[in-house]
């Protein structure tokens, strides 16, 4: 049998050790649908219940496998649907392939049905390379530059075959004028940057006597270096949230997460240092980093295009964290003055004591934070996290403390909602022997969580620990911007825009064949997480929160902020007017930079 182009392009993927395709079936993939059938379903073809979520599933696969994601849909609205999931995957740096279909060559320009201009389309989402394929020559080259430039650039790329070229019969390039042949292979090779500039970070960090070290998630493969650095120059770490699971929170001196979603300590290590060493991270939020003129910094980053960002960095090294770590710590000089790293560590047990506290106030009916505080302790060492944006990332940025060989992330960049199912599927198809969370509000869920526990039970029998867990906070509220609202326009709640459909989500569960856990009481929630964590198939638990406990930033004016929302809540003009003065900057003291005047604890 003729092999066909669709044929080719399956046979080119598992050569290059992809095992699974995240999509959805449309007749612009006829071609290729009708290849797998003949392949045997070899890349597995994994069916999403939405393109979009077909996309998050491919962005969650590449964040916790580390190898590159590949989603496919039809053209014109399955095309359109990948978007979004395909711009996380950009914001976030992760190696993400779309195969999409288009309509046949010889209806192109005449208006056809589902006819969109995806080149267009794709130009900015996939700006490192976006290629249509017309004629069977083209390959494999167009899908080996797709792969080699995802992986070579951590980026997402595009290849588009139109319906007609997939059913044609696959002719290599020859060895003739305008073909272009291609090989398999992406070569590896590690960056390091120049000795002199290496001499001048180290004289810098030699000079500090406060460091402070931010790590994100390009510091992941050099956690035994960052952990030496950070002995040898007592310093302190605190963790961009897409670098939460780069270094165990056990470790004394790590401070946790920064930013709005992070710790005090964070806040304070910030705050407080003389010398500031940023680590693989490209954390955007400027007004949690040092005073410009306070701080004197480094920057290690394997992208040349990232240094140089957020920061006026005194010395910019461009290379691979690990690599580069392993020249720079021997021109590293021992600190004798432990105080620094000590008070480190002292404000981030006392930060811990915090968090349990403030997990354990009374809530109507379930405190938040006590839910996913009370999973910290239950967490498997091998356990994969995920957890969607909204009110539900604060409480997994601030509870859950990593260690072992725990992963975890969310949608950092875009922080889209939605991610948080999906990102839990790809996970447990790039691990199949490990559980994976999933910490969802009920507004994420809502917009398309619930579709894709259908995907969970299709597929658990495939998983060899069948442990999916769901676990959404049903506060009936978009809890976050409902907060946003209030400090930021000085507005109670917009119900039409902010009231949710109470929905019982574990009887939904349980009818998609899932188990499904309701907790209403404080009492249960430990049980329930017990429960799910030895269940034999995937798991949804209900948590009914309450959406009057606030996702406040750790280093908030307490006074300020209870004035600020005792006003908003009681609807007090005039104190909300003389509040408000200043426009908005005095409404929002309790955002970004304001220095905190407790310990967060007086109301804890």
């Amino acid at each position: 049998m003729a092999v066909k182009v669709s044929d080719y392009i399956l046979q080119r993927l598992r050569e290059w050790g992809v095992e699974h395709v995240f999509g959805y079936a449309g007749d612009g993939i006829n071609g290729l649908l009708a290849a797998w059938g003949r392949a045997e379903d070899r890349p597995q073809f994994v069916q999403a219940r939405h393109e979009e979520m077909a996309a998050f599933e491919a962005v969650g696969y590449a964040k916790f496998s580390g190898r590159v994601g590949v989603c496919a849909a039809t053209s014109g609205p399955g095309a359109i649907h990948l978007l979004n999931g395909l711009y996380d995957a950009k914001l976030d740096h992760v190696p993400v392939v779309a195969i999409v279909g288009q309509t046949n060559r010889s209806a192109m320009g005449g208006s056809y049905q589902q006819e969109v201009d995806l080149l267009s389309l794709f130009k900015d989402v996939a700006s490192e390379y976006c290629e249509m394929v017309t004629v069977p020559e083209q390959l494999p080259n167009v899908l080996d530059r797709a792969m080699r430039t995802a992986y070579g650039k951590r980026t997402v790329t595009a290849v588009i075959v139109p319906a007609d070229v997939q059913d044609l019969e696959y002719s290599a390039p020859t060895h003739a004028f305008k073909m272009v042949p291609s090989s398999l292979g992406l070569p590896q090779y590690t960056a390091v940057p120049d000795e002199d500039e290496l001499r001048r970070a180290a004289e810098v960090l030699n000079a500090g006597q406060k460091v402070a070290v931010l790590v994100g998630q390009g510091a992941r493969r050099a956690r035994p270096q960052v952990e030496q650095l950070a002995e040898l120059l007592g310093a302190g770490v605190a963790k961009a949230l897409l670098g939460k699971d780069v270094l165990p929170d056990t470790l004394p001196y790590v401070t946790g997460s920064i930013g709005l979603l992070g710790t005090r300590p964070s806040y304070e290590l910030m705050r407080d240092c003389d010398t500031l060493l940023t680590i693989g991270s490209s954390f955007p939020y400027t007004q949690f980093l040092p005073d410009f003129d306070q701080a004197r910094a480094v920057q290690i980053d394997i992208d040349p295009f990232m240094v140089g960002l957020r920061y006026p960095f005194e010395v910019n090294l461009v290379g691979d964290a690990a690599a580069t770590l392993d020249r720079l710590l021997p021109l590293l000089e021992r600190k004798d003055d432990r105080s620094w790293q000590q008070t480190v560590q002292e404000n981030t047990s006392r930060w811990w004591e915090v968090m349990e506290r403030r997990a354990a106030v009374a809530a109507d009916p379930v405190n938040p934070e006590h839910v996913v505080h009370a999973l910290d302790a239950l967490l498997p060492e091998d356990v994969m996290l995920s957890a969607d944006s909204g009110s539900s990332a604060n409480w997994y940025a601030r509870h859950l403390r990593m260690r072992g060989s725990m992963r975890g992330s969310l949608s950092g960049n875009l922080a889209t909602m939605g991610p948080g199912v999906p990102y839990a599927i790809g996970a447990k198809f790039a691990h199949p022997d490990r559980p994976a969370i999933a910490i969802v509000g009920d507004g994420a869920m809502q917009m398309n969580g619930l579709a894709e526990l259908i995907t969970a039970a299709k597929y658990a029998p495939q998983w060899s620990d069948p442990r999916l867990i769901v676990a959404v906070l049903n506060n009936r509220d978009l809890n976050q911007v409902t907060w946003e609202m209030r400090a930021m326009e000085g507005a109670p709640q917009f119900l039409p825009s902010q009231e949710l459909p109470d929905i019982p989500y574990a009887r939904v569960a349980e009818d998609f064949g899932l188990l499904g856990i309701s907790v209403d009481k404080p009492d249960q929630v430990e049980a329930a997480w017990q429960r799910a964590l030895a269940a034999d198939r995937p798991c949804l638990i209900e948590f009914r929160t309450d959406p009057g406990v606030p996702p406040i930033p750790p280093h908030a004016d307490w006074d300020q902020m209870k004035a600020t929302l005792s006003a908003v809540l009681h609807g007090d003009s005039d104190r909300l007017g003389m509040i408000r003065q200043g426009a908005k900057a005095k409404l929002q003291e309790f955002l970004p930079g304001s220095g905190g005047k407790s310990d967060n604890g007086d109301d804890a």
